[in-house]
């Protein structure tokens, strides 16, 4: 099979997030009929259709998906080893530089990564941390590992290091790259959360959100005869807690979302029996290797340790 050029993979990438062959076309500073010649010389040389082309645009199919995803990784490489090689040998502090990708879910970004952040542009100055907030539903932030859209997530990890219930085990499916590396940062149980001085927090209606980690945690919720079902869901932890701390209900949430109660509200100690949730990193086998991701990730055991 004939090799893809860097441009061809830039093309594909460019027609899978705008798509079409028209915007595609724009972004590159292409003409369309280049963009459409470029696709279909792609699709002769991996012998598969690559997008669904229709009135509104083009779409990846199946295997598109899988193109896109390591062309986004292919091309990631290509970024990233100017600034491993102008690395190789220089002074510690000023050997990793450039933009360094991270998907976080929302408490995570809030309250694990800033001080590790903080501690790792200060040693090395040259790095440009770029954080996205994703919502560990479907792929979660392992899905933009998998798909080559950040170097490093920041994750929820179940006992086997595959999805607790979303992410992992589905973006190890998907679109991107070979294995996914997963490392466990931190162990967080979970505590009953309720209105401050409420007489009998556990007679309160259930308050739950879509993220509330996975089937291991539910499993031990099904085993509580005192937990009711859920009748009320909110966007977010965070929108949770401030609910609870109107008294509209109970919650149970983890350490990292407690980081916001206010004194409204009361926490209580599940137990020894209680779930607990690991929250990690998930990277691939090759931004694993490089100076940035190696970095960060020290630092996240640093602030976990």
């Amino acid at each position: 099979m004939a090799e893809l050029a860097p441009h061809e993979l830039r093309v594909l990438v460019a027609v899978a997030e705008t798509g079409g062959f028209s915007a595609a076309a724009v972004r590159l500073g292409l003409t369309q009929s280049a963009v459409s010649h470029s696709v279909r010389g792609s699709e002769a040389k991996v012998g598969a259709v690559l997008f669904e082309r229709g009135r509104t645009g083009a779409s990846p199919t199946p295997a598109g998906e899988r193109a896109v995803g390591l062309a986004r990784h292919i091309l990631r490489l290509y970024e990233v080893l100017g600034a491993e090689v102008r690395g190789a040998g220089r002074e510690a502090s000023q050997a990793v530089g450039g933009v360094l990708r991270i998907a976080a879910f929302r408490s995570a970004a809030l309250h694990l990564l800033p001080p590790a952040l903080e501690r790792l542009t200060a040693r090395h100055p040259g790095i440009r941390p770029e954080v996205r907030v994703v919502r560990e539903l479907g792929a979660g932030t392992a899905g933009e590992v998998a798909a080559g859209r950040a170097d490093l997530g920041i994750a929820t990890l179940n006992g086997a290091g595959t999805g607790a219930g979303t992410g992992i085990a589905e973006a190890g499916a998907g679109a991107g790259a070979g294995a996914l590396l997963t490392g466990v940062l931190r162990e967080e149980a979970y505590a009953l959360v309720h209105p401050a001085g409420h007489p009998d927090p556990k007679t309160l209606p259930l308050l739950d959100w879509d993220e509330n980690c996975g089937s291991y945690t539910r499993d031990w919720w099904r085993a509580q005869d005192w937990i009711p079902r859920a009748t009320v869901k909110a966007e977010d932890d965070a929108m949770v807690l401030t609910m609870v701390g109107r008294g509209l209900g109970m919650a149970i949430l983890p350490e990292l979302s407690l980081r916001e109660a206010t004194d409204a509200v009361d926490v209580t100690g599940l137990g020894p029996s209680g779930p607990v949730r690991r929250v990690g990193y998930v990277t691939t086998t090759e931004s694993a290797s490089t100076l940035a991701v190696r970095a960060l990730i020290r630092e996240l055991r640093s602030e976990t340790a």
